[in-house]
């Protein structure tokens, strides 16, 4: 009985010294600890949620009709190359969100039919048209928007953000919250730009290339456009690079004629990172293509020597250098008039992948640190009120065993705090709530058992008979109201949003923390005061 003792109490000593020492870095003795302790001891902590320490409420919708007319665009890349190898003679060109083919023959449907099932045809004269299938249509905005989220995610990773917050909601909208951001500008920039990167080829040969103005004042693209719409190629578009004078700072846009199609996507890259200019210490951002990637630059480079191509990242050109000769080896550098940290956050969305649409944002709200304060404030003295009131009626109403009681209460706490900084966990406002709950739900549990064991002592058991059948008996009750609670709480983490998941989270380990402490830590206390002593009356 006494070594059985003895390893209950070892267990709770050892599981409140790890507690602590998890707890500790988010108390002012961490600051005062040496160094070798912070860096090999656990130094995070429980982390404050957005709603307590300020940060960056977002809400995007991502354009899934963007994701369907790229895909619609690929589709007729993809015909074009295949009625060219089959040597078919036919135009390709899209038409809104069709695909339209001419002249139409037999075989030509019957090719397309086989090669591209996911679209339907309907023929018109001499002209077929084609269209992505409904279905599929759905699973590309679906599809859009799963991959629209992790790449956020991605980017949010490697921009540095503790504790992000980021789901779906509803059928396309994706929720971003973003816990003491300083910069939320530069945070909602990385997050919802588009970062498609393009090479194509700049079309000079044309004669509407020598009809371009030298430059033009940033703000006057559109009047551009408009003037020479009726000019511009088919197959061929007007974009703008801009340049900024470094000694005056004053920007300048050059409208350039390129071919509409992509020769390279940003889709082939494997690798982008920042460097420094040799000779003016200039930061750019270096890129490397995959293996697929390397060789179609490889082949578009040397089909276009004397040439120039154009680095295109969503629809602005940030350079357009002559090719020389053919690049092997699949890297190329992007420059431009870049900051360091507009080059870092360049490379972050490049590594990250491009956005498969637009987004476009629907809230952008940026909580204070001050209304995090209030809240943890009240949320503090609502805790401890709560938690003073429930010792001292446990003291009341229950006398020594109310202290034995409230012994638990405080295990309790010690205990969830533990947890919840060694699993790093967020705490929000409904977590606060579900900690103030889990105190509840301790005190609850040691009530069902003194009641228990009041009804043995009134049967004419002695103390420890009575401790021990009122333990047993109310046991399974105990055990099945936790495992209810803790089912609950399974099913708000796994369908609840941020502040709903942090709930979910203080509930779980207060109930099963609960039950250590019920059935473990005061039942040891009863029985170290029933081994010592001759109990002949017990106050409760």
């Amino acid at each position: 009985m006494k070594k059985n003792l003895l390893w209950r109490f070892l267990l709770i000593g050892f599981t409140v010294l790890i507690s602590l020492v998890f707890f500790l870095p988010n108390t002012p003795l961490f600051k005062a600890m040496p160094e070798w302790w912070k860096k090999n001891m656990p130094n995070k902590g429980i982390i404050l949620g957005l709603d307590l320490q300020g940060g960056l409420h977002l809400v995007f919708e991502v354009e899934g009709d963007k994701a369907v007319e790229t895909s619609t665009d690929r589709y007729a890349f993809l015909i074009k190359e295949l009625l060219g190898k089959k040597k078919f003679q036919a135009d390709v060109k899209r038409n809104g969100p069709a695909i339209e083919v001419a002249p139409s023959t037999q075989e030509i449907a019957a090719a397309i039919k086989e090669n591209f099932p996911l679209l339907d045809s309907t023929s018109s004269g001499q002209t077929l048209s084609l269209k992505i299938a409904t279905k599929e249509m759905t699973r590309i905005k679906d599809n859009a928007v799963d991959q629209a989220l992790e790449t956020i995610r991605n980017r949010i990773d490697q921009f540095g953000v503790s504790e992000p917050t980021i789901h779906r909601q509803g059928e396309n909208e994706i929720v971003v919250q973003l816990p003491g951001v300083k910069d939320p500008r530069r945070a909602i920039e990385l997050v919802g730009r588009t970062a498609q990167l393009e090479f194509k080829i700049v079309d000079d040969e044309s004669p509407v290339a020598a009809q371009l103005p030298q430059s033009i004042a940033p703000g006057d693209e559109d009047k551009i456009l408009a003037q020479l719409a009726d000019k511009i190629p088919a197959g061929s578009e007007i974009l703008f690079e801009k340049k900024v004078n470094k000694e005056t700072g004053v920007a300048t846009k050059f409208p350039i004629l390129l071919k509409k199609q992509a020769a390279l996507t940003g889709n082939l890259l494997s690798e982008a990172k920042v460097s420094l200019d040799s000779r003016f210490s200039e930061p750019y951002v270096s890129i490397s293509f995959n293996a697929e990637g390397a060789r179609l630059f490889e082949e578009v480079t040397g089909a276009n020597v004397k040439k120039r191509m154009a680095i295109i990242l969503d629809n602005s050109i940030y350079s357009a250098p002559v090719i020389q000769e053919k690049i092997a080896g699949g890297n190329a550098q992007i420059t431009g008039s870049f900051s360091m940290e507009d080059a870092k956050d360049l490379s972050i969305v490049l590594k990250a992948g491009a956005l498969p649409a637009p987004l476009k944002m629907l809230q952008n709200v940026t909580v204070g640190p001050s209304l995090g304060e209030d809240s943890i404030a009240a949320g503090t003295m609502a805790g401890l009120i709560g938690t003073v009131l429930v010792v001292i009626f446990m003291v009341i109403y229950y006398r020594l065993s109310g202290v034995i009681a409230d012994f638990a209460l405080l295990l309790n706490i010690i205990l969830l705090f533990g947890a919840m900084a060694s699993l790093n966990a967020t705490l929000t406002l409904p977590g606060i709530a579900g900690v103030i709950l889990a105190i509840g739900m301790a005190v609850d549990s040691n009530v069902l058992m003194f009641e228990r064991i009041r009804d043995e002592i009134r049967t004419g058991k002695p103390p420890r008979s009575a401790v021990d059948s009122g333990y047993h008996k109310a046991f399974w009750t105990i055990f099945d109201s936790h495992v209810t609670t803790l089912i609950t709480a399974a099913v708000l983490f796994q369908f609840g949003t941020g502040p709903i998941k942090g709930f979910a989270v203080t509930l779980s380990l207060g109930v099963m923390i609960n039950l250590f402490t019920a059935l473990i830590g005061t039942k040891a206390v009863f029985d170290l005061i029933n081994s010592r002593h001759d109990v002949k009356k017990l106050s409760i």
